[in-house]
């Protein structure tokens, strides 16, 4: 096995629905990321490691990781990783990378994170770093899922983190939760791309329409989702960024591909 790879324990399983899960790992003091980045993990399967590419959802700075999965019912490695339980050894490459991070983006006033299904994990981990709230105005975390089950983390986001002794006040000013389901009744309903397109997400916010001179946008969940809105963001006159150099917006290329 690789010398990247390292054994780490499962402290706790959290299961949101029949289809989406939370792990909690220890952490090795050595596993550097920043917020917002991913990491392979996995579990070893005919003596071979299985591995996939999960984005963080715990903060830079916290002792656990924390990583949100959905249950893929034949899913090679999902089927076998939402059986695992407190104790259970998990496989985490130390090597860490992505583009949603925060240097990829230029200044701006607003931030918009969106983000459909597991898709939302990174953003957690972005939401829990101070150094978001430095650089923007205004923080929108956008949530689309289809039921509203599936609005996993809402009580963390609405009620714990304004409460965080470090950052929470800026959170309270700054941070603003937008949830949207597609198949129940919800306050926010429809797709991420509909509500931003018709612009019916910025009137609900009482934010002007989204423009490159004041906004920037990270995007991360369902490929055709981020395919769209890039493509819709590249006619407005937005610039992609990444770890190149910085631009408008961002999105995770590395689950867009897959």
């Amino acid at each position: 096995m690789s010398s990247n790879i390292l054994e780490k324990t499962v402290i706790d399983v959290h299961h949101w629905t029949d289809s989406l899960f939370t792990l909690k790992l220890t952490r090795d003091p050595g596993f550097r990321f920043e917020s917002g980045q991913f990491a392979m993990i996995g579990l070893m399967v005919d003596g071979r490691p299985l591995m996939r590419a999960y984005s963080m959802a715990s903060a830079s700075y916290e002792d656990h990781l924390e990583f949100l999965s959905i249950k893929v019912p034949n899913g090679p490695l999902t089927s076998r990783l939402q059986h695992v339980k407190p104790g259970d050894t998990i496989l985490v490459n130390k090597k860490t990378t992505g583009t949603l991070i925060l240097d990829n983006l230029l200044p701006g006033k607003r931030l918009y994170l969106l983000s459909t299904g597991t898709g939302l994990a990174p953003f957690l981990s972005i939401i829990k770093d101070p150094a978001v709230y430095d650089r923007f105005d205004q923080v929108v975390l956008v949530h689309g899922v289809r039921r509203i089950d599936d609005l996993v983390y809402g009580d963390f986001i609405q009620k714990d983190l304004p409460q965080n002794e470090f950052f929470g006040e800026e959170a309270r000013h700054k941070l603003v939760y937008y949830p949207t389901v597609t198949r129940e009744p919800f306050v926010h309903q429809g797709r991420i791309t509909d509500l931003t397109k018709s612009g019916k997400m910025f009137e609900d916010l009482g934010n002007p329409f989204i423009n490159p001179e004041e906004d920037r946008v990270m995007i991360c969940g369902n490929p055709n989702m981020m395919n769209e809105l890039a493509a819709w963001l590249d006619e407005h006159g937005f610039a992609q960024g990444s770890n190149a150099g910085p631009g408008h917006y961002v999105i995770e290329k590395a689950f867009a591909e897959k």
